[in-house]
């Protein structure tokens, strides 16, 4: 069996905590030059400014900038800067709770996306990580939704992404969420929701099917109060969206959920009015590097419950709170 080539190091530095875009040419084809290879492959990339960035000297291989007519490289490796999307900054602080050798642990703020995925590509904890500690080869342990605030871990050393991904691949992380619903007294509580969850690329709400269940989330009831009730939410498994559907299942939906029950219009990008009240609260683990037993927690509040008049005005700080006790920042 022919061994994978492993890709050259990239000769371009990370711009504001993102790599730079890589591409390996075929090993043969029909293309006269690099220029006419890369209007063929970037169909959505205007043709001038290819050309421009080729002038410039923007587009680089493993010896230098490639020139505007340089001929066409078999196998040859290839690194740019894409052209970014413009966005919004997040307004609120990413709180640094953990930092040593191995990892970075965080307590992400609502709206703020883990890693670059689409129109959110600066404007995330891995970016913000990557460019403000100085740690260009950070990688995310897990993922943790946008919309959901609270406990984000990150791996320091790429040869170690594995052990702490494994972690939760083989569900050894003990995780807790907290969550403010509605309440329903006819409802028996703490129970085990099991059920097969179907989430398709490109649809935004993951559907439940009759299928054998993949899916397993714990709910209790913590406090009630006017109505609202604060929850604990204890998954088992990491099914996208599992908790808010789950949660939508028990006729409990979320506060603040733009998807279940109902998906509703996409809101203006700068708007942070009443977060999704989901808040990933605690992490425990067995380090599998050094054998300690790591625990973790989040200093945030959920605005619905500590300020529900303010939350439901749109008032209340779409972060969530989240107390200081000397921890770092990254902003």
């Amino acid at each position: 069996m022919r061994r994978k080539s492993r890709r050259p190091a990239s000769p371009l530095p990370q711009r504001h905590g993102v790599d730079p875009a890589h591409l390996k040419l075929p090993p043969e084809g029909p293309w006269p030059t690099v220029r006419d290879h890369l209007v063929d492959r970037l169909p959505a990339v205007p043709a001038a400014r290819i050309d421009a960035a080729l002038r410039d000297g923007e587009i680089v291989g493993e010896h230098g900038p490639i020139a505007p007519a340089e001929p066409f490289r078999p196998s040859a490796h290839l690194w740019f800067y894409r052209d970014l999307p413009e966005e919004v900054r997040v307004p609120f602080e990413l709180v640094v709770l953990h930092h040593d050798e191995h990892l970075v642990v965080v307590d992400k703020p609502h709206f703020l996306a883990t890693t670059p995925r689409g129109r959110h590509v600066t404007e995330t904890a891995l970016s913000r990580l990557r460019h403000t500690l100085g740690l260009p080869a950070l990688s995310p342990a897990h993922r943790l939704d946008r919309l959901t605030a609270g406990l984000a871990m990150f791996v320091v050393r790429p040869e170690e992404r594995g052990a702490y991904q494994t972690l939760f691949r083989d569900r050894l992380v003990r995780k807790e969420y907290q969550a403010i619903a509605g309440y329903d007294p006819e409802l028996s509580l703490p129970r085990t929701v099991r059920s097969h969850i179907v989430k398709e690329r490109g649809v935004i709400a993951a559907r439940e099917t009759d299928a054998p269940p993949n899916s397993e989330s714990t709910v209790d009831l913590l406090e009630l109060r006017d109505g609202l009730a604060r929850y604990r939410l204890r998954p088992l498994s990491g099914r996208t969206h599992q908790l808010r559907l789950h949660m939508c299942g028990l006729g409990l939906p979320i506060l603040g959920d733009p998807v279940y029950p109902v998906v509703l219009p996409e809101p203006a990008p700068d708007d942070f009015r009443r977060p999704l009240q989901l808040l990933a609260s605690t992490v425990e683990f067995t380090d599998p590097l050094t054998g300690r037993e790591r625990r973790f927690e989040s200093r945030r509040t959920l605005a619905a419950w500590t300020d529900p008049q303010g939350w439901a005005d749109g008032a209340a700080t779409g972060a969530g709170a989240a107390t200081d006790d000397g921890a770092a920042t990254a902003s």
